[in-house]
């Protein structure tokens, strides 16, 4: 995020000589994005953050996948699964492929561990609860509503404050927002539905001591993804001072200004982040569609390109009424696939001016595989409500299902 941030204590120029009371010199440390050539920040450190002294093993929860085979779409009830409380460790995977993983925990008041991400960025929705994230960088406070952007390789812990719901978008890429928001050199464009003051960085250093200090890293190897437990000689909280465009920080979706328009717009205007291969969208509480003839609900669409994975959480939303819908659930909806809302949503709709929902979703360019979290919460009857009836013959579905679309 090109956004010029500084906390601290720094030298007046980068690159240059720093010491602490006693006279010892602060190590710099350069955290940089794509090889020198994006953004980054300076680190002022008393220890030296290469000085490992043990590496471990760190087995992590289940990470299988299963192709959606055969094809069809899905709805997964995240209130009903059961997590660990730990913010990092409780993590159950929910959905992903090769680009983003998606997961899900609920978490207890006890912090994380020490971790870092070293694939790629993390976008954390949260659904409900406050706390805050103790990084490198500094303190971050989150509440309910926001997304929690922490870079690849930024050591951080979770601290909530009250038991949280966490819905965690993991990359192998950047998450960063879209490029048709920003100028050329970085500002957030007045058509944009958000701009920096909007973005919340730390808002003080955060120093810790300790030797022999534990740190929990996800990271890949052959293809896979796995953990190792690295032991550092001091502890990675010990910056004094950084300076940069590159850190973590929160965003809140009651600061986002939905886009509308005369008739029913696409889900891009609704976008809001976007990594490689996958986009980030939020649908919420807006004035509808002002055309007299107007349709308030989406059009049918299928997405030839894409998955389309929505995560409801607030309001009533009004396109998938007798679906089985409701708070806390996804729906997948496959790429190869047409969908819509549910057939008596669209009459409903009609002379609607304004929709209380709150949604976020994310949009994949490679198709989506299930998650053992994801099967574990499975609704079998999604599939056929369009239809108002299911398969014929018992099977995997559970047999016959006659559903109502009221």
């Amino acid at each position: 995020m090109a956004h010029y941030r500084a906390l601290g204590r720094l030298p007046r120029q980068r690159h240059t000589q720093m010491r602490d009371e006693d006279g010892h010199l602060f190590r710099e440390e350069l955290m940089g994005e794509e090889g020198f050539s994006s953004d980054s920040s300076l680190l002022y450190r008393r220890g030296v953050p290469s000085a490992i002294t043990d590496s471990q093993v760190w087995e992590l929860p289940d990470q299988s996948r299963r192709p959606n085979h055969p094809l069809k779409p899905r709805h997964l009830r995240l209130h009903d699964l059961s997590t660990g409380q730990c913010p990092v460790e409780g993590r159950r995977l929910v959905l992903g492929n090769n680009d983003v993983r998606i997961a899900y925990v609920v978490t207890g008041t006890d912090p994380s561990p020490l971790y870092r991400n070293a694939i790629g960025d993390e976008c954390v929705y949260v659904e409900s609860g406050s706390g805050t994230v103790e990084t490198v960088f500094g303190v971050v406070a989150y509440r309910a509503g926001d997304y929690v952007l922490i870079p690849r390789a930024t050591d951080h812990r979770w601290v909530p404050a009250e038991p949280s719901r966490l819905y965690a978008i993991e990359a192998n890429s950047h998450i960063h927002p879209p490029k048709r928001y920003l100028s050329r050199f970085g500002q957030l464009l007045e058509h944009a539905p958000y701009c920096e003051r909007d973005l919340h960085g730390p808002t003080e250093t955060h120093q810790a001591e300790g030797t022999d200090v534990e740190v929990l890293v996800k990271h890949r190897a052959a293809g896979q993804v796995v953990g190792t437990r690295l032991t550092y000689a001091t502890h990675p909280f010990d910056v004094v001072g950084w300076d940069g465009c590159l850190y973590p920080y929160t965003f809140n979706i009651e600061d986002y200004m939905p886009i509308t328009g005369k008739v029913h717009q696409p889900p891009p205007v609704h976008q809001v982040f976007e990594g490689w291969n996958f986009v980030i969208c939020n649908f919420l509480p807006r004035k509808v569609d002002y055309h007299d003839l107007a349709i308030p609900v989406p059009y049918y669409h299928s997405n030839v390109d894409s998955d389309e994975v929505m995560f409801y959480v607030g309001g009533d939303y009004e396109a998938r009424k007798g679906s089985g819908i409701n708070l806390g659930s996804i729906s997948l909806h496959p790429g190869g696939h047409a969908h819509g809302p549910q057939p008596s949503a669209i009459e409903a709709s009609l002379g609607a001016d304004y929709f209380d929902e709150s949604a976020v979703m994310v949009d994949t360019f490679a198709p989506l595989e299930l998650g053992e979290g994801g099967i574990a919460v499975e609704d079998p009857a999604y599939a056929w409500t369009w239809a108002g009836r299911g398969p014929a013959a018992s099977g995997e579905d559970g047999g016959p299902a006659v559903f109502s679309n009221s």
